[in-house]
């Protein structure tokens, strides 16, 4: 059986959309996790768990972006972080490895081809450290190709498919690399997910839960809990980053939209206004708003009843960092998967739909308890692996 590492396993990061908000963000916190990782460790929920992968959390990074600009430039466009707090850093940002991104109007396999030699080069330059790929790409497109069951069927469909993340998963899982899927996209297809089983590789997602919607998950859970029933739920997102602009298009936010509002009645096991209206009462609405940048601000209108059918009512208003609340998720679900790997599991993780909107796989838990319950055996069965 493996034995847990004493000085800790290195996770090597292959991020897709590295000079993102969130991608440039988790550069900056790779580089404080080596210097300075008091800025950090508090905030990972794994930090002090796994210890097949050792007793300190440690991480390289490496991926791929449009842009041709430096990591630092990204860091300025995006303003997630004050330069205060990566100036001190920026040495090391500029050796972080990256790669322009695939031409998507190109074929798929040879997308694939070019990847594939991208994820040698990382993984030759850190040859230690354990892969995990994270996708980070916008927003896309719905894309319904649940009719392909293998890899070899994408390759030969004539037509163009308007889904990029899928050449990087592709390329990961024939690398042997397990995948995390933070975006909204619907990669976790049947030809995906059948390649992932047969290279024994786990996968995670879909859609990282990380401000509003987790909020949504405990309350509407709680609701349910005191068996307060919900007849109405109003939520509002005003942005300003790069991923509020995107998703002012309808059908880059149509993806989104559907995660972020099937997400409730999953946890409520019910659709809200559907027994006192006839028709569900559940709206998400997310608008662009340029003066609030990467700091996200989400407003919720909660109208439920209790005894005697009895109307009351809650307000929520968050004012949240986009960024910096998705950056160390990423993190932990890097070493889920890296863990889940060391430990012989493949195919889709549903153990951890905490960290989604959209868990994968079979018999996903849906209230925040039973999440949090699953994730928590998911540790125990880890450790027992470790102590074997």
């Amino acid at each position: 059986m493996t034995k847990p590492s004493e000085s800790g396993k290195e996770i090597l990061l292959m991020i897709a959309g590295l000079k993102g908000a969130i991608g440039s963000t988790l550069a900056v916190a790779v580089q404080a996790l080596h210097d300075d990782p008091d800025l950090i460790l508090p905030y990972l929920m794994t930090a002090d768990k796994l210890p097949l992968l050792g007793n300190s959390p440690r991480f390289q990074i490496a991926g791929w972006d449009c842009s041709a600009g430096s990591i630092q430039e990204a860091l300025t466009y995006h303003q997630v972080l004050d330069q205060r707090l990566w100036a001190s850093y920026a040495k090391a940002l500029t050796e972080i490895p990256v790669r322009i991104a695939p031409d998507d109007t190109t074929a798929l396999q040879d997308q694939t081809r070019l990847l594939a030699g991208h994820i040698q080069e990382f993984k030759a330059a850190y040859p230690q450290a354990l892969p995990v790929f994270v996708n980070l790409l916008p927003a896309g497109r719905c894309c319904d190709l649940a009719s392909f069951t293998n890899i070899e069927a994408l390759y030969a469909h004539r037509e163009p498919i308007d889904m990029p993340d899928l050449a990087y998963v592709i390329a990961a899982i024939e690398a042997g690399v397990p995948v995390v899927n933070f975006t909204p996209n619907e990669v976790e297809i049947p030809a995906v997910l059948h390649a992932a089983q047969a290279k024994g590789l786990p996968l995670a997602g879909r859609d990282g839960k990380t401000g509003q919607t987790y909020l949504k998950v405990v309350l509407a859970s709680a609701l349910r809990a005191r068996k307060l029933l919900v007849n109405g739920w109003y939520s509002l997102n005003i942005l300003g980053n790069a991923d509020g602009e995107n998703l002012m298009a309808p059908e880059n936010a149509a993806c989104k939209l559907t995660n972020k509002t099937s997400v409730l009645e999953n946890t409520l096991g019910y659709q809200p206004g559907l027994k006192r209206y006839a028709q569900p009462s559940h709206t998400v609405r997310i608008d662009y708003y340029a003066p609030r940048g990467d700091a996200k601000e989400a407003w919720d209108v909660i109208d439920f009843e209790g005894l005697f059918g009895l109307d009351m009512s809650l307000r929520l208003n968050l004012q949240g960092r986009d960024s910096i609340l998705a950056a160390p998720l990423v993190l932990d679900l890097a070493r889920w998967m890296a863990a889940m790997q060391m430990t012989g599991r493949s195919g889709p993780i549903a153990e951890l739909a905490f960290y989604f909107k959209t868990g994968i796989g079979a018999h996903t838990a849906e209230t925040f308890e039973d999440q949090l319950a699953v994730l928590k055996a998911l540790e125990k069965s880890c450790n027992t692996m470790t102590a074997t």
